[in-house]
């Protein structure tokens, strides 16, 4: 598994994201630390979609023949208080709404998703390293204060309880309903614990990773509503650099 965190000095912009490449052992190692080199390499692409594409193409020369990695790249825009995502066929993050109570999962059909337009063709989202050409498909949500998402690897949801039975992605939002929203800074240790009940405290059979993100609406310095919406633009890939940023 690997997970990865960037942010740039101003403190608007933040990039993170969680992968899993497929196998075991030193060879899948070896590639997941190339994997996280690429994803540092690509880490200031504006578009998340060409971020992902990038990831693809170079993931596929330095793959081994069968191995593949699912992952999920996530922006962080604090201005606007939106998190733009792409999902290369990893489970769908976690989303909890304060104002609801309620958790549930974070694809482009949860209600107040801003989703792509939808016009384009052919395989779509597939995990990185399967087939080059992929295209991928961002969505964006408006996040609220104190709203948290948690994004994870799918070890979490196929955990066995003693009968054999899998968690699958509704009982892990289960295990989650039942974890305390009010500390999200132990919320991956109550997750973990609840998960670790389940499985009647058999160790899991593949890594396990969560990675929470607590919504703190914190300010950043104030700009205008051109310069919104164009960066809003630039990074979902609606309009181009402006002509200073070109030179």
């Amino acid at each position: 598994d690997i997970y990865y965190i960037s942010m740039c000095g101003s403190g608007r912009i933040a990039r993170i994201a969680v992968a899993d490449v497929s196998g075991h052992g030193d060879a899948v190692s070896t590639i997941a630390q190339s994997l996280r080199s690429l994803m540092r390499k690509h880490i200031n692409t504006p578009n998340q979609a060409r971020f992902a594409r990038s990831l693809n193409e170079d993931f596929q020369s330095v793959a081994r023949s069968g191995t593949f990695a699912t992952a999920v790249l996530a922006t962080y825009w604090a201005p606007a208080s939106v998190l733009i995502l792409v999902n290369a066929g990893h489970p769908p993050p976690l989303l909890y709404r304060r104002r609801t109570g309620k958790w549930a999962p974070l694809t482009q059909d949860t209600p107040d998703v801003i989703a792509s337009d939808g016009k384009a063709i052919g395989l779509r989202n597939l995990p990185l390293g399967v087939i080059d050409p992929t295209g991928y498909d961002q969505f964006a949500v408006r996040l609220e204060p104190d709203d948290l998402v948690i994004l994870h690897t799918d070890a979490m949801m196929e955990t066995r309880n003693p009968q054999g039975q899998q968690l699958g992605l509704d009982g892990l939002i289960q295990c989650a309903q039942s974890c305390d929203a009010n500390h999200p800074e132990t919320l991956a240790a109550q997750l973990f614990d609840r998960v670790r009940t389940f499985s009647g405290g058999a160790p899991s059979e593949d890594d396990q990773t969560v990675l929470v993100l607590h919504h703190t609406a914190a300010e950043p310095d104030s700009m205008s509503i051109a310069e919104f919406l164009r960066v809003i633009g630039r990074i979902m890939g609606v309009v181009g650099p402006s002509p200073a940023a070109s030179q």
